[in-house]
C-alpha cells in the first residue's frame, strides 16, 4: 500500500536540474494555487481544456482532498527563481476497479526537460502497486509533449481521436 509520508525521490532532468518527487501535502495548497495563477494560457488550456486561473470550491475539494487510495497525487518540487517551488504534478483517480484516469501538469519553465516522463514513471509505479491495470486520459490533440510522454511510457498505448481531443488508453504490461 502506498505510504504518502514515506514517498520521496530525487530525479535529474535532461537539463541537469533536479526535482524532488513526493506526495502532495495539505500545506501545498497555496503553492499549487499560485502556480495555476501564474501559468501560461497554453499550459492552463492543455491542463483544464480552458484558461482557468482560479478553482471553484468544488474543484478545490477535488484537487486537494486526496485519499491516496482512490486518488493519488505526486508533485515535483524544483528550484525556480532561486526558491524551491512546485513545478509539476501527476495524479490518478480510480474510475472503476483496475482502471484510473491520469492527468499531469508542468509549469512553463520546466516543460520539455523530461519532467512529464519522470512523473509518469513514478505515478505508474504507484498505480501498478495499487492494482491499477489501465490508465486513461483525455489530451488535446495539439499537446504533442503529453502524447509523447504517454507513447514512451512503456505502457501499451492506444489512442482514439474525437475532434480536438485524443482519448488515450494505457494498459500495464501483463495486465
Amino acid at each position: 500500500m502506498f505510504d504518502p509520508d514515506k514517498f520521496h525521490v530525487t530525479e535529474t532532468l535532461h537539463d541537469g536540474s533536479t526535482v524532488e518527487i513526493r506526495a502532495q501535502k495539505p500545506e501545498d495548497r497555496k503553492a499549487i494555487l499560485d502556480a495555476i495563477a501564474h501559468a501560461s494560457v497554453d499550459t492552463l488550456y492543455h491542463r483544464f481544456f480552458a484558461v482557468k486561473r482560479h478553482l471553484s470550491e468544488k474543484e478545490k475539494h477535488f484537487f486537494f482532498d486526496v485519499d491516496f487510495v482512490n486518488h493519488v497525487v505526486l508533485i515535483a518540487v524544483g528550484n525556480l527563481d532561486g526558491e524551491p517551488r512546485i513545478v509539476g504534478g501527476a495524479r490518478f483517480v480510480v474510475t472503476e476497479p483496475g482502471k484510473a484516469e491520469v492527468a499531469f501538469s508542468v509549469v512553463d519553465d520546466f516543460q520539455h526537460h523530461g519532467l512529464g516522463a519522470v512523473l509518469m514513471h513514478h505515478i505508474a509505479a504507484v498505480a501498478r502497486d495499487a492494482g491499477i491495470k489501465e490508465f486513461v486520459a483525455e489530451v488535446l490533440s495539439d499537446n504533442v509533449a503529453m502524447l509523447a510522454v504517454f507513447e514512451h511510457s512503456g505502457l501499451i498505448t492506444t489512442t482514439r481521436r474525437d475532434g480536438a481531443t485524443i482519448h488515450v488508453s494505457m494498459r500495464f504490461p501483463g495486465a
